[in-house]
């Protein structure tokens, strides 16, 4: 049985697996599924599920009235699209947010929203450290070692959110254990959207670190250097590499002292040299 809308994220596999399931059980065409959503080439539909269009979104509408979608199954298959189709990261935070409201007006849940609500904010991740690495503390004794400074609430809210959705468990004592050592986002790409909006404020944080704490307290370094297309990419996997090995490191730790972030960045700092030269050959 195919799964439901809000099990999606993606618009064209939706697509896919509902002509999957329609041919299945009957001589269903692509030409006859685009005829049913009024578009005049009868392979629209198979070229968006290829990637190699898209929908808009009167598209959206149409297919999404074709495939049987009514009320608010229909208005989140429209949000997919919308999704899908923004142009910046808070455009896809502002469908994200409605489809998460819609979903949740109908008591439904989709995939992907809790790690989108852990990783839009850096209280989440700090707290869910903390909350072990402090047994039988209150969020106030929490919330009072938070750089930079949270309240209480804030803490009480974070903790109820993260047994919520499982992050985090309590056992009988009352004391908090995380049910996974370190997560993944997997391949929501969604979620891609919060880790965006959680990057910006840690490289925030980081700057502050770098006027405000001693020497001792942090550790910076950076290397500007030359490089091809094919370091760069041996450098990504080296980079993965390294924060596995670190990760592995800390995970023997049996008493925390304390909560760090590691940001590991490696970006241009010019244009590509040889877009730029061939462009320069090209006006003479």
């Amino acid at each position: 049985m195919m799964k439901t809308v809000t099990e999606y994220k993606d618009y064209r596999q939706y697509i896919l697996d509902y002509y999957s399931e329609r041919k299945r059980s009957s001589a269903f065409t692509w030409r006859e599924f685009a005829k049913l959503a009024g578009f005049a080439s009868g392979s629209y539909l198979k070229l968006v599920c290829d990637g190699k269009t898209r929908l808009r979104e009167e598209g959206a509408k149409k297919t999404a009235f074709a495939m049987g979608l009514l009320g608010f199954e229909y208005d989140y298959f429209v949000l997919m699209v919308r999704y899908e189709s923004a142009k910046t990261n808070r455009e896809k935070k502002k469908c994200f947010e409605e489809m998460q409201a819609l979903s949740a007006a109908n008591h439904v849940k989709i995939l992907g929203s809790d790690l989108y609500t852990f990783y839009e904010t850096w209280k989440h991740s700090v707290i869910r450290e903390l909350a072990v690495a402090m047994p039988g503390a209150k969020p106030n004794e929490i919330a009072k070692v938070c750089r930079p400074a949270i309240s209480a609430a804030d803490v009480s809210e974070s903790l109820r959110f993260l047994l919520k959705s499982g992050l985090l468990e309590r056992d009988i004592k009352g004391n908090y254990h995380q049910t996974n050592r370190s997560l993944t986002t997997g391949r929501l790409k969604v979620v891609s959207v919060a880790i965006h909006s959680l990057l910006r404020q840690m490289g925030e944080f980081a700057l502050e670190a770098l006027d405000k704490l001693p020497i001792s307290e942090r550790h910076f370094s950076g290397i500007t250097m030359g490089m091809t297309a094919e370091s760069y990419e041996k450098v990504v996997v080296e980079l993965t590499e390294c924060r596995k090995r670190i990760v592995s490191i800390v995970s023997a730790d049996k008493n925390v002292e304390k909560v760090c972030r590691l940001n590991m960045q490696l970006f241009p700092l010019t244009e590509n040299l040889e877009t730029v030269t061939a462009g320069k050959g090209e006006e003479k």
